[in-house]
């Protein structure tokens, strides 16, 4: 759905209702005020109350009148996370997105010195969250005219590091478990193709203004910035369904 155009060029997302997991840190924060400055109704879930409350506090801050609401979840409950996905339809008549920002990360300095005890809390972070917010946002997502699944990566999926085996793995195995919802979304779609989509966006890493000010001279070579990240998230409703579902999409240089 190519909206009708507004002042941030994002027509597509007036109305539309977008659910947003991870939404308390940096990259959750620009996703909540991009997405409200398009004129979306935007629900952010995390497990930090303070935190949250200060990112949905900040987006109603900047786009007075926008409804952006915040919900304690926790998505490592595949019931909680149901019971999240069905509110948020039933409250607002309809869900229209859902972008994954769960993050964290665990390294090492050498192959032989991974803790495994790394892979078993970033499977849970970076993995058992997607597989629960998909199989939660699913059916409502198909019932949309314009649903949306979006992943956030990392280059290291691709070309994983010594140090960074668990969770090279781990991006590896969210990004398989997203393809597989797009493969549904096509199979649902038919002959017209797909009208929902499930996406990934490649970033190496990400940089934002804290950041930029703790470390002045540091360069961040192929970083993408905050900013930069919820612009692409929000471009991926201006693009048929078609185009993006089941994609890659590279915000950094491929390894």
């Amino acid at each position: 759905m190519n909206g009708n155009g507004n002042g941030n060029g994002n027509g597509a997302l007036e109305g539309a209702v977008i659910a947003v997991a991870g939404a308390a840190g940096p990259a959750g924060r620009a996703t909540l005020l991009r997405l409200a400055a398009a004129g979306a109704t935007v629900v952010g879930a995390d497990y930090d109350p303070e935190r949250l409350a200060e990112a949905v506090d900040a987006a109603r801050y900047m786009h007075g009148g926008a409804t952006v609401t915040g919900d304690i979840v926790d998505l490592l409950d595949l019931n909680a996370t149901r019971e999240w996905a069905d509110k948020t339809e039933k409250e607002f008549g309809r869900i229209d997105g859902l972008v994954h920002l769960v993050g964290g990360w665990r390294g090492s300095a050498s192959f032989p010195e991974t803790n495994l005890a790394d892979w078993d809390l970033l499977e849970r972070l970076l993995i058992r969250t997607v597989q629960h917010t998909s199989l939660a946002f699913h059916d409502g997502l198909l019932r949309s005219d314009r649903g949306r699944y979006i992943l956030v990566s990392a280059a290291g999926a691709t070309k994983p590091t010594a140090g960074n085996a668990a969770y090279g793995a781990a991006k590896a195995a969210a990004e398989a478990w997203t393809l597989a919802l797009g493969d549904a979304f096509r199979k649902a779609g038919g002959e017209e193709g797909p009208k929902a989509a499930a996406a990934i966006l490649v970033i190496k890493a990400l940089v934002h203004d804290a950041m930029r000010a703790e470390r002045p001279n540091a360069k961040f070579a192929g970083f993408t910035d905050a900013k930069d990240l919820a612009d692409a998230v929000a471009g991926l409703w201006e693009k048929p369904a078609q185009e993006v579902n089941g994609q890659r999409l590279w915000l950094t240089p491929k390894p």
